[in-house]
């Protein structure tokens, strides 16, 4: 692939990368909003996170199974169909009920483009440039997020959510166009169209015993990693709220510590090829542990800012790592399977974690204990990491044809 197409790749699949972190941060800061708007309790705001992590799940399983069966390429552009409707619609809902079905349509389509894009451009490119292409792809969720930021310090404190939400969904048409130009994964063309193996023959070979250990450990990185993130992340603007400062405070601050994601990507897109997938991703694993622990202890504007920096930082890098690392357990015939299903079980933790914060912050548990428990997930996913994992940088992608 030439550097021309590698840069047109990146262009065209990081723009919905970006379309979809930009919803997903803009979430953060709608749920905050909802919450003065239609009198929410901290319950049914965890309730906003958790839905859209049940579409991200069933999205993430249903599409990576169809990517291996019909092709990145035409799953790829169903995703975002899914997305662009689900989020212009959810500007106009007028009850919590109807804003959570088109959550649940939105997460079907973020959920199942994240795994699939990931997939797409891990077989696109030689594999000593796979992991900092992966990565790079990842870097757009930060400009997204950043994104998301600007537009809702800006749009909602005088125009409202739903502007905010309309224009999440408009730019999101602009990249469906822009994917007429996008090729199929060469990995897949060589395999046939559609591969011929089943979709449940893909799933048993998953968790065959030449994958269980892999499938296994990255079942459990990518719940504590989702678990920890949307229990957090949703959860920022609302904390530095409860912490005493006003609307327009957190989401100025939470705007700052955003701009920390993108240099995260890019020191992990450097040090992905350099040191490996496994050391990358376990070192921004502890630093974003060590990170929610400091941002659940402090109080003062000035080191919450610095804390939640660290941890944009390091959490958004070991994303990065974790996209790159994903695919490369799995030949290619089950690849986007495999990815998809270990997304689709991190998601589970997404539902989870937006829950749990509402609860413990519903029955007054402390910030600082709603952090220590995420720091923990992320320990345990780090454990297992380091003890069943497998560096992948060195070798070709597994089975380039046949799993």
């Amino acid at each position: 692939m030439t550097q021309i197409s590698k840069k047109k790749l990146l262009a065209l699949t990081g723009t919905s990368w970006l379309f979809d972190a930009l919803d997903i941060g803009i979430l953060s800061f709608i749920i905050t909003a909802l919450a003065k708007d239609w009198h929410l309790n901290a319950e049914r705001m965890g309730w906003i996170g958790s839905v859209n992590s049940i579409g991200m799940a069933a999205g993430a399983f249903l599409f990576g199974v169809l990517a291996d069966r019909f092709g990145r390429k035409k799953i790829f552009i169903i995703t975002l169909l899914f997305f662009t409707v689900g989020s212009g619609l959810s500007a106009f809902a007028q009850t919590l009920t109807v804003f959570l079905v088109f959550r649940l349509v939105i997460g079907m389509g973020l959920g199942g483009e994240l795994p699939v894009a990931s997939t797409l451009v891990n077989e696109s490119v030689d594999p000593e440039e796979r992991g900092r292409m992966v990565v790079l792809l990842e870097s757009f969720w930060a400009a997204g997020w950043l994104a998301a930021a600007v537009i809702s310090y800006f749009v909602i404190p005088h125009f409202g959510w739903r502007a905010a939400l309309v224009i999440t969904a408009i730019p999101a048409l602009y990249a469906l166009y822009l994917r007429r130009d996008l090729p199929d994964s060469p990995e897949f063309r060589k395999a046939g169209h559609p591969v011929q193996a089943s979709v449940w023959q893909n799933v048993a070979k998953v968790w065959s015993k030449e994958y269980a250990a892999r499938t296994f450990m990255l079942w459990i990185l990518w719940f504590a990693v989702v678990f920890s993130y949307y229990g957090m992340f949703l959860w920022l603007p609302s904390v530095m709220v409860m912490k005493g400062f006003s609307l327009i405070q957190s989401f100025g601050y939470v705007l700052i510590m955003t701009l920390a994601q993108l240099p995260g990507y890019f020191t992990a897109a450097w040090l992905i090829e350099k040191t490996g997938r496994k050391f990358v991703l376990t070192a921004f694993l502890i630093g974003t542990a060590v990170s929610a622990y400091m941002f659940g202890q402090v109080d003062s504007a000035a080191m919450l800012i610095v804390s939640g920096m660290l941890l944009s930082f390091f959490d958004l890098g070991a994303w990065g790592a974790l996209y790159a690392y994903s695919p490369e357990q799995y030949p290619a015939a089950i690849r986007a399977t495999g990815t998809g299903m270990a997304a689709a079980f991190g998601r589970i933790g997404g539902i989870l974690g937006p829950l749990l914060a509402g609860s413990l912050v519903a029955r007054g548990i402390s910030i600082t204990g709603i952090f220590t428990i995420f720091c923990l997930s992320i320990a345990v996913g780090i454990a297992f990491l380091v003890i069943l994992g497998k560096e992948t940088k060195p070798t070709q992608l597994a089975g380039r044809l046949q799993p």
